[in-house]
């Protein structure tokens, strides 16, 4: 989407500081690479080589050299108490790779990945080992990170015993759903801001009949969606499609809940009474939703907490628009938080060939990463790449950021990192709009934390049986909600609820809600 230079580099980089995702490289740096100055170098003793994965995310420019080799890995060797080597593995691919590795013998000493499940997969193989005595022996700052963090070690544990480290997410990565308002179109139509499932109703009914645009056609979309609406939609009704939920001392899956019903028929209300786009299901990468908010089409957006570029886009198309973050609104059963991912970031486990001499490095050099190594991997090197202006990073050069830094953040798999939302003015560039999204972006971060997610449990299940249930009924759930939401009077929320019902106990769903309430009798003292 168009915008000047300036904002696009800028805004590029401020992203990279809150959400930087990318992999790194080995030992050797590229030719001609400057690296930046090595600053509390480990010592000049020999140090022992571990190698780590990585995801290969294809963002290393060429000059840079490659996700074996460039100017980061050489720094990390040069100030951490490790030779590190680093493993690419595809972002898409990752797990079928690192399997591949694991059969082959040849994968990384450290493996990480964001699933718990897959984490759980690899201790069912026997591909990685505990790791509670050799933090209690070795560590110094992870093991108090740890005591402080208290709420990481249920996803750490498995049967009893500690597998992966990981840190704390920051809130700029917790938060992930939005539903952005249209205050301009408010205040011309008298409107308040929506807080009840009625009240939402009827601000969308005005958007479609009361011609807020002022155009004196009647075009104009209520709602948008962009992203995963769905979970949105879910949400507000303190359910989504495939967790599980305890009620009434139980655990039930979300999409067989009577919750599930009422989502389901209020999502067939805003199509039946055009209140969303009748074509948003074919719109599978979004531009058609995204054309509707950007070119003033559209009143009130489904999207993520963060819509930068969407925002900048409608700015420039209607200067005098005015989108704002609105609060989920309430249900009969409430007031939840849209979707927010869980507590831990990256989960890194010791690959259980390793040997206690290496296990002790391994330990050693994720200390220095929570210690310090993290802040120059997530920021780039002071007065190159960032100044501070007391804990607030400011980029000095975006577009030098963005090419020498964004590729950088993941090596550092723990991390102290966390923006807070009055940053955001500081960190972005000067210019009105900038500074008129920092804000809204800011106010964006602490609507979207402020309600709290329903999450019953710590973590799902990860039995193979449940895993296979819901892999195979997806699909069929999809084509039975998308009969039920676009098919007028054929099917109501209920009797699509039946037909869902009906195909999970076909495909063994009773005896998977059995293993699944055995299991949670067993661990729930940890959930």
């Amino acid at each position: 989407m168009s915008k000047t230079k300036a904002i696009t580099s800028t805004i590029a980089a401020c992203l990279a500081l809150s959400m930087l995702a990318a992999c790194g490289g080995k030992s050797s740096e590229p030719a001609g690479s400057a690296s930046p100055e090595a600053s509390g170098a480990a010592s000049t003793a020999p140090k022992k080589e571990i190698s780590i994965s990585t995801f290969d995310r294809g963002q290393v420019a060429a000059e840079e050299g490659s996700y074996e080799s460039n100017r980061w890995t050489k720094w990390i060797n040069e100030n951490s108490p490790a030779n590190v080597k680093i493993i690419p593995v595809p972002r898409n691919e990752a797990q079928t790779k690192l399997n591949t590795l694991i059969a082959s013998g040849s994968a990384p000493d450290l493996i990480w990945e964001f699933d718990r499940n897959y984490i759980a997969q690899l201790v069912n193989q026997g591909a990685i080992q505990p790791i509670d005595q050799y933090i209690e022996k070795y560590s110094t700052t992870y093991k108090k990170y740890l005591e402080q963090h208290p709420e990481l070690k249920p996803y750490l544990t498995f049967d009893g015993k500690m597998y992966a480290v990981s840190s704390v997410r920051g809130i700029e990565a917790v938060a992930n759903h939005a539903v952005w308002i249209r205050q301009d179109w408010l205040d011309k139509l008298g409107l308040k801001m929506p807080t009840t499932q009625e009240e939402f109703l009827e601000v969308a009914r005005k958007f479609k009949t009361e011609d807020p645009d002022g155009n004196g056609k009647a075009d104009t979309v209520p709602i948008a969606f962009h992203g995963n609406s769905n979970d949105i939609i879910r949400a507000f009704f303190g359910t989504h499609g495939n967790q599980w939920f305890l009620e009434n001392g139980k655990l039930e899956f979300g999409r067989t809940s009577e919750r599930y019903v009422d989502a389901l028929a209020f999502h067939k209300q805003l199509f039946d009474e055009g209140l969303i786009d009748k074509e948003y299901i074919t719109d599978k990468s979004f531009q058609r939703s995204k054309q509707f908010l950007t070119t003033g089409q559209a009143g009130i957006y489904f999207a993520s907490w963060n819509i930068e570029t969407d925002y900048m886009d409608l700015k420039k198309n209607l200067p005098n628009s005015n989108l704002v973050p609105m609060e989920p609104f309430s249900t009969k059963y409430g007031k939840y938080g849209l979707y927010q991912e869980a507590a831990p970031n990256i989960l890194t486990a010791f690959n259980s060939n390793m040997k206690e001499d290496k296990i002790e490095t391994a330990v050693k050099y994720l200390d220095w990463l929570l210690e310090k190594g993290w802040k120059t991997l997530k920021y780039g090197e002071e007065n190159v790449h960032v100044k501070f202006d007391g804990e607030i990073p400011q980029i000095l050069d975006a577009e030098k950021t963005r090419k020498e830094v964004s590729y950088a953040g993941e090596y550092a798999v723990l991390s102290q990192a966390s923006v807070k939302p009055e940053w955001y003015p500081v960190m972005a560039a000067k210019d009105a709009i900038s500074q008129e999204y920092a804000i809204q972006k800011g106010a964006s971060l602490k609507t979207a934390t402020k309600n709290k997610y329903r999450r019953d449990i710590a973590y799902g299940p990860s039995m193979s049986e449940m895993s296979q249930l819901v892999a195979t009924f997806g699909p069929i759930a999809q084509q039975i909600e998308a009969k039920v939401i676009t098919g007028g009077s054929s099917m109501s929320a209920q009797a699509g609820m039946e037909e869902l019902r009906k195909e999970w106990k076909r495909l063994g769903g009773e005896n998977v809600e059995k293993i699944v309430n055995e299991w949670y009798q067993k661990n729930k003292d940890q959930l």
